[in-house]
């Protein structure tokens, strides 16, 4: 298109630059009273697959205002205004990923002007036709269909701003012959955008010699980030329609419909329809009571070629009675996850071009579910793990009230922080407040053996020391092997290899553990800290001091002897233990207990209850940094009565 425009100056096809109309940055998102009705903005669609649907909502609405005003009639240009909006607004934000302004206006002889601008362009305009002939041209994310479209009508660049607009007028409805086409392909047809008709199958080969590599390549980026099945199947379906089909559909089979077969008539459970899409957004719903009532059934196994599928004309209309549908096996890793199938109307058969990238795009999607479907079964297995670690209950004690807050900051695995508080007999009960160095399965593997050996050396009569000395020795002995044993497992079920210098390590563990002795002046609490954050006592008054003094981590030194000490709590006295997720917290350089930061939050809950302590503590580690918690947090209140 020739040298790129200076400031404020358009490139325009169809009439002259200076009759381009521009929609003013300062245009109103809503008119005022005795502003022009003709003119409708909407300031900015954020950057998420769903911008493309609030865009379409937006001409709806600025189209049924315009009908109440008699400025329009009819509902073929709102339709094709719709299809042209929601393009270029899908192309910029779901594929580009940036954020759009959305200009809409009426002209004085009925053609709508749309204007979609890029604000947060991924790099600054530039002159192609300067670029070194040894250079790859580069053309943005997304942007390449986008290309066809201001070819066929305009693009115009503003100091930090790329505009894409169309002008689509009345006079391209159907004459009332009854000869009418697709909503949209007429104000398209020129962009190239929608699948052509079998009279066009040229521009079909032309189009993906030009751009089928670059589709595939951004499609694989944007399916690749999903976690969720539900929304690559969402997805797919923006990407296919209306470039490649006027409609797909999206079936997916979960475990028990691999096992049992698909819905035939036996009664066994069949493919779910997930995901149904139309260019029309009207037909929708009537196509997926049709095609939930035929799901597609695969002849060929594993096989994820294309097969023919019955064609829902029914569902559609009158002007889309015959057309072509083709059904794709979604397979990943030799397991069926599901079936695409997409259709197009007015054809006997698609082009063989279409047909091969669509079985690419098949691939690429099934792909993408098989690893959404594996994130998900992981974290469910990390969920159940890390319930397994922590007690079912926290126990009451008699002239105690307590609170717990329990934090962890990986919600895909299991957190190195670990809590209990249970009875131990004889009028006793235990608390114990650790942190395992590192997370994920060998951190487990320690949780799992240290908290079941504190109950049960507890529940023996150990007292505080003693359990301490015992618990010490049993890491030492047993933490690394168990730590080995789970690494060869995970790799003997297929996880990945340990490298060299990446083998199971002793894992060392930080444990604040006391005992608790209600008499009848308050509570008796004897406690020791193994390398872990010392517990503070807050006095009815305000005052905080200390409850215990440092000494080594559990599983570090052989033979290593540690000692307890006992206080006294009274009535309204409160213990307040945490992890170090809790003192260690970060703002920049600065952390949480920098200067006793932790000793003086707790001095202001003076007079607060134990449930009150504790959510204000919290808090106020949320609010220390301006980033979430990057590390797990736990804290226990006990407060006596």
């Amino acid at each position: 298109m020739g040298a790129i425009p200076t400031q404020r100056e358009t490139v325009s096809r169809g009439f002259e630059p200076s009759a381009h109309p521009t929609v003013p940055v300062t245009a109103p998102a809503s008119p005022d009273a005795g502003a022009d009705p003709r003119t409708r903005r909407h300031a900015t669609l954020p950057g998420s697959p769903l911008a493309p649907g609030s865009a379409r909502a937006l001409v709806r609405g600025v189209f049924a205002e315009w009908a109440e005003l008699g400025l329009v009639t009819g509902e073929r240009l709102a339709d094709d205004v719709m299809i042209v909006v929601s393009e270029l607004v899908t192309n910029a934000v779901v594929h580009a990923g940036t954020e759009v302004e959305l200009a809409c206006r009426l002209e004085a002889d009925g053609a709508v002007v749309v204007e979609v601008g890029d604000h947060h362009p991924s790099r600054a305009p530039r002159d192609h036709a300067a670029e070194s002939p040894y250079e790859t041209p580069e053309y943005g994310r997304g942007l390449r269909l986008v290309a066809a479209l201001a070819e066929s009508w305009g693009i115009a660049y503003r100091t930090g701003a790329k505009t894409v607009w169309a002008r689509l007028s009345a006079q391209d409805a159907p004459a009332a012959d009854g000869c009418e086409a697709h909503a949209g392909e007429r104000a398209l047809a020129d962009a190239e955008i929608l699948a052509p008709g079998p009279h066009r199958a040229g521009r079909d080969r032309e189009w993906l010699g030009r751009g089928a590599l670059s589709f595939l390549a951004e499609a694989s980026d944007l399916l690749a980030g999903q976690l969720d099945e539900g929304l690559v199947a969402a997805l797919t379906g923006q990407l296919i329609v209306p470039r490649l089909a006027d409609w797909c559909a999206v079936w997916l089979e979960d475990e028990s419909t691999v096992r049992g077969g698909w819905a035939d008539g036996t009664g066994l459970a069949g493919p779910r329809l997930t995901r149904v899409w139309h260019a029309s957004e009207n037909l929708i719903e009537e196509l997926r009571r049709r095609l939930e009532k035929e799901p597609p059934r695969p002849r060929n196994g594993l096989r994820s070629g294309p097969e023919p599928y019955p064609w829902p004309g029914e569902a559609l209309g009158p002007r889309s009675a015959h057309g072509a549908a083709l059904a794709y096996r979604l397979i990943a890793g030799g397991r069926p996850l599901g079936t695409l199938v997409i259709g197009r109307r007015g054809l006997t058969r698609f082009p063989d071009e279409i047909v091969g990238l669509v079985e690419d795009l098949a691939r690429r999607v099934a792909l993408a579910i098989g690893a959404a479907r594996q994130y998900a079964r992981q974290a469910t297995i990390s969920a159940v793990l890390q319930r397994g670690l922590l007690p079912g209950a926290v126990a009451e004690i008699p002239g105690m009230c307590s609170a717990l807050v329990y934090e962890p900051c990986d919600q895909g695995g299991p957190s190195g922080d670990f809590y209990d508080l249970f009875p131990a007999g004889d009028g006793r009960w235990c608390f114990a407040v650790g942190d395992v160095q590192g997370k994920g399965p060998e951190a487990a593997v320690v949780i799992g053996l240290a908290r079941p050996w504190l109950r049960l050396l507890a529940r023996e009569g150990y007292r505080v020391a003693d359990v301490l000395d015992r618990l010490n020795q049993l890491l030492l002995d047993d933490a690394t092997e168990a730590a080995d044993a789970a690494a060869r497992a995970l790799v003997a079920a297929g996880g990945r290899a340990v490298a060299p210098g990446e083998g199971p390590q002793t894992r060392f563990l930080s444990l604040l553990y006391g005992e608790l002795a209600p008499f009848d002046g308050g509570i008796r609490c004897t406690l020791a800290s193994a390398g872990h954050p010392l517990p503070l006592v807050l006095r009815p008054d305000g005052e905080v001091r200390t409850a215990a003094q440092p000494q080594t981590l559990l599983g570090v030194i052989e033979d290593a002897t540690y000692i307890s000490e006992t206080i006294e709590l009274g009535p309204g006295d409160s213990l307040l233990c945490v992890t170090d997720g809790v003192t260690e917290r970060r703002c920049g350089s600065r952390q949480f207990d920098d200067g006793d930061g932790l000793a003086r939050a707790l001095a202001d809950c003076a007079g607060l209850s134990a449930e009150l302590i504790a959510e204000r503590i919290r808090r106020l580690v949320h609010d220390f940094g301006r980033q979430p918690p990057e590390d797990d947090l736990a804290l226990l209140v006990l407060q006596a009565e």
